[in-house]
């Protein structure tokens, strides 16, 4: 593939039309969409700018190091849970510093929500120690952007009709990726279990398009870089058409810090530390903040100003308010060698199971209640060496250690075999989850840190153990020797929403509709800060589609000259 950076327009210090900040699920459908209708783009990343010569399988430095996401030391978030007497430092919080942002190391697991998500206020009410909204948008709304958005990325899959599945008028674009034989084990206990057990959509290319090749069932996808550009990340699947556009420069290493703002609270000019940690200047007619749900925030709430005194486009004070995250489920099976049907005996080349059960998205049982459950998705423990033995390890207590480990992982490799699942819960949003800044904690360029509070809704507990118990019936109805409930009611930090929440009341919301700010009329967020609730599902083609539908809205508006020049 041909390096798109070598054709790329280089703006210089020349104002442009649109500044995007970030280049992950949200800022890079932006830059493909706008400089394809002929605005001027120019995108500012914090981290590097990766080509697919540089991913490898190095477990140490893809998953240990800071490839990915910086040291603690370099750069802390500040996490509380409501329990906690106190703040502590940690690399939570963070997704991906790099050109793509997360997408480059997700998993891909892209599923759409539910047309009631979008109207969780309306179905529940009141639920006490919650914040539920209503989105602005509906299901339908959303839903051709959801087929463009996998064309797009190139999702592979099989369209099903399960209880709880999200209406569609079209099947994936792609076909079903090829999957290892243990997958059966997952119909054959999902259907005793009385379940309906689904391909799970994956953004993976299961055949080859446009300079990507399709899948080489290489067995690292979270957590590791593509060096096939199979895997739909906005790296491969956006970014090369947008430069290709001529109208879209990418500049990495550049980590915004302030804006400059009219008398009329619009912004004017952006700032932002080079790679040397020179000072430089963006001006721009409209500015699209895409940064994460965590670090959004951040931004918009170090800036104050005579126009902005509680932080850019925070009349309302909800700008850091009704952050949610992705409430995780975790449970783990064994099955006998000895005891599996001979052709599942043999280790497999291929590593995916994609697999998944929606039937407890709402769970009937609880009907009535506040009933919101989650996605169940089945897979194969990951290889990685090092995340093997540390997970054997702490399956015991106390850990095991030196030879009785090395026996332990000698057993899992030989005889027996493992499948786990993951649920993807709601995580209800309620006021005592939130982003603000801590003053006293600073990062290497002196910026206040974002200090984040998290509170595990019980609600929100309940209901997971529930779906986690359903995960665990389909292992034991496959046959499985031995189960575990390895979380229930944990926290997935990467899937982040709601701190610039959409909605039409300026009062209570940061948004509108169209993700414009109430208070900037030139400013925009596209990140999963717009999102009023999280789902029960990863986000990212949520995300995807929605920014590429802000992006149709705000194409009409620069047409209509409805922005002030730089």
């Amino acid at each position: 593939m041909t390096d798109p950076a070598a054709t790329m327009k280089v703006f210089g210090d020349e104002p442009v039309d649109v500044c995007i900040i970030g280049s992950g699920a949200g800022g890079a459908p932006m830059a493909h969409e706008l400089s394809k209708s002929g605005a001027q783009v120019l995108v500012l990343v914090k981290g590097p700018w990766h080509k697919r010569d540089d991913f490898d399988h190095d477990e140490i430095k893809n998953a240990r190091r800071d490839f990915w996401v910086p040291y603690v030391s370099d750069e802390p978030h500040m996490l509380q849970f409501s329990a906690d007497s106190g703040p502590y430092q940690s690399s939570e919080g963070w997704t991906s510093n790099c050109v793509g942002g997360g997408t480059v190391h997700m998993s891909g697991f892209f599923y759409r929500l539910h047309p009631d998500d979008f109207r969780m206020k309306s179905l529940y009410g009141d639920v006490d120690g919650t914040s539920l909204a209503d989105w602005p948008i509906t299901y339908d709304d959303l839903a051709p952007y959801y087929s463009k958005a996998e064309r797009a990325v190139g999702v592979s899959g099989l369209a099903a009709k399960t209880k709880y599945s999200p209406p569609r008028d079209d099947d994936f674009p792609y076909p079903p990726l090829a999957t290892n034989p243990l997958s059966r084990l997952v119909e054959e206990g999902g259907k005793k279990a009385g379940f309906t057990v689904y391909q799970t959509p994956r953004a993976i290319l299961s055949k080859e398009i446009d300079g990507r090749e399709a899948c080489v069932y290489c067995d690292f996808c979270g957590s590791y870089g593509c060096e096939s550009g199979a895997k739909g990340s906005t790296l491969e699947a956006f970014i090369p058409g947008a430069i290709a556009s001529g109208n879209c420069e990418i500049r990495p290493n550049s980590m915004v810090y302030s804006f400059d703002v009219r008398s009329d609270g619009s912004i004017s000019a952006a700032h932002y530390y080079d790679a040397e940690g020179k000072e430089h200047t963006v001006k721009a007619k409209v500015f699209v903040v895409s940064a994460t749900a965590i670090e959004s925030a951040r931004l918009l709430l170090n800036h104050k100003s005579e126009a902005h005194p509680n932080g850019l486009g925070n009349s309302s004070g909800q700008v850091g308010r009704n952050l949610t995250f992705s409430t995780l489920g975790k449970g783990w099976a064994e099955f006998d060698v000895a005891t599996l049907p001979e052709d599942l005996k043999p280790h497999h080349p291929i590593h995916f199971i994609n697999r998944s059960i929606r039937d407890l998205y709402f769970i009937d049982e609880l009907k009535g209640e506040y009933n919101k459950g989650g996605s169940i998705g089945f897979l194969l423990p990951h290889r990685n060496p090092i995340f093997t033995a540390d997970r054997v390890a702490k399956r015991f207590l106390p850990p095991l250690w030196g030879s009785a480990l090395q026996r332990q992982i000698k057993r899992t490799y030989t005889d027996v075999r493992e499948l786990e699942f993951e649920v993807y819960g709601e995580f209800t949003a309620n006021p005592l989850t939130f982003v603000k800044i801590h003053e006293e904690v600073k990062d290497k360029w002196g910026l206040p840190v974002a200090h984040i509070n998290v509170y595990n809704h019980p609600l929100d507990l309940r209901n997971n153990l529930k779906v986690v118990e359903a995960g665990i019936e389909v292992l034991k109805a496959a046959g499985a020797s031995a189960t575990k409930q390895e979380t229930v009611g944990g926290t997935t930090f990467i899937l982040q929403h709601g701190t610039c929440r959409m909605g039409n009341d300026p009062k209570t919301s940061v948004l509108d509709a169209e993700c414009r700010s109430h208070d900037v009329k030139n400013l925009y967020v596209v990140d999963g800060s717009f999102m009023p609730s999280s789902g029960g599902i990863p986000t990212t083609l949520t995300i995807i589609a929605n920014s590429l539908r802000v992006a149709e809205k705000l194409i009409e508006r620069l047409g209509n000259d409805e922005f002030v020049a730089p």
